[in-house]
């Protein structure tokens, strides 16, 4: 049988963060793999820094195509296909992995069903692995709900992180053969960094957080940041928390969401603390120490899950379904009163006592096999 070579697509922080289990199992079995990195978030040097930091091998391959702005999908969706194209075309890839809801992922997926519909001249019959497949928000307003349908619908091998994602892909009239529920590589990725992550926890002293004292806010997504009132919403309901409940908010605030904040010239909420963005470790850190997160981040609701830290979600919907169910997380929209309300409700004695539903940390092994022991 021949040894098959894959090619793994990542393009933003949590993309590396979830992929890094697959690489780390990939090179332990020294298999044929390369990484390309499209650039979508951040700059060279800041990625650079992030893989060292995680312990990963560079990647292969760097694209530097950054999105130039919500509107213009196209272009960004576009320039990705070009550019990768003449990586998979040179290398030439058994199986293309893409993981979650980005464009870096759509344009893998497209790309790679393309140049298989040439098989029949070409040869090139490259399958298509999809990380997290199943995913739902049922909200097509959001770029990252069409991005995820479109990659499970070409793919060959669908990882659904749970048997709830497994049902979504299986009602859209997804063949069952090609959905695997594997669990989610977050559990595989949290585990084994938290303990590097130790070495980070100065950071909270170089802050003034003590440890259950705080809470930690993200807020970075289109739909929130880049509507005034929404964003006005949320960063006053970060105030009425600190206020209220008398603990202090840290926000590491995306580069995006502070130029959107100049913007619209919204006022900094007393008892909110904004940092620049930090590593992928210090922010594990600030997380497994949090008495509450406040996001609008999937991956950030999955890690206080899995870290039992009770989580606020400033949407209107999420994919990640399971921790509400399990009172884990609950949705609080933008409205400032509506998140007080909800904070003090997770906070409420007794509120933690559920048990991660996203797998045993085995996830990348079990994703690894599965894509090394088929056939071409």
């Amino acid at each position: 049988m021949k040894k098959r070579k894959i090619a793994l697509v990542v393009g933003t922080r949590p993309d590396i963060i979830k992929t890094a289990p697959i690489i780390r199992y990939l090179e332990e079995n020294k298999a044929d793999y390369f990484v390309v990195h499209t650039g979508q978030h951040y700059s060279y040097e800041l990625d650079k820094i992030f893989f060292e930091e995680l312990q990963l091998p560079q990647p292969k391959y760097r694209l530097d195509v950054k999105s130039v702005g919500p509107h213009r999908q196209g272009t960004h969706t576009g320039t990705l296909l070009l550019k990768m194209e003449e990586v998979l075309l040179k290398e030439l890839p058994d199986v293309v992995l893409v993981h979650g809801d980005t464009n870096s992922a759509l344009a893998g997926a497209l790309l790679t069903s393309k140049i298989s519909t040439t098989r029949a001249y070409t040869g090139y019959n490259i399958k298509l692995g999809h990380v997290e497949a199943g995913l739902r928000s049922y909200d097509r307003t959001m770029p990252e709900e069409v991005n995820r349908v479109i990659c499970d619908h070409l793919s060959d091998y669908l990882f659904a992180p749970t048997e709830s994602a497994r049902q979504n892909a299986l009602k859209e009239g997804i063949d069952e053969k090609k959905i695997f529920v594997v669990g989610n590589t977050i559990v595989d990725s949290v585990r084994q960094n938290l303990e590097i992550s130790e070495e980070k926890k100065q950071l909270l002293n170089d802050l003034g957080l003590e440890p259950k004292k705080y809470a930690l806010a993200t807020v970075h997504r289109q739909e929130n940041v880049d509507d005034k009132a929404r964003y006005k919403g949320i960063l006053e309901g970060l105030g009425k928390i600190s206020k209220e409940l008398g603990i202090k908010v840290a926000y590491p605030i995306h580069p995006r969401a502070k130029k959107m904040m100049e913007e619209f010239n919204l006022e900094k909420p007393k008892g909110v603390l904004f940092t620049e963005p930090v590593g992928f470790l210090e922010f594990l850190q600030l997380e497994a120490n949090a008495k509450i997160t406040i996001t609008d981040s999937g991956g950030v609701q999955e890690e206080s899950c899995i870290l039992n830290v009770p989580c606020i979600t400033v949407r209107d919907n999420t994919e990640r379904p399971e921790t509400l169910e399990m009172g884990a997380n609950v949705l609080a929209g933008a409205d400032p009163e509506k998140i007080l309300e909800c904070a003090k409700k997770m906070l409420k004695p007794g509120t933690i006592n559920w048990e991660s539903p996203f797998g045993d940390g085995k996830s990348a092994e079990r994703i690894c096999k599965l894509l090394l022991e088929q056939h071409t």
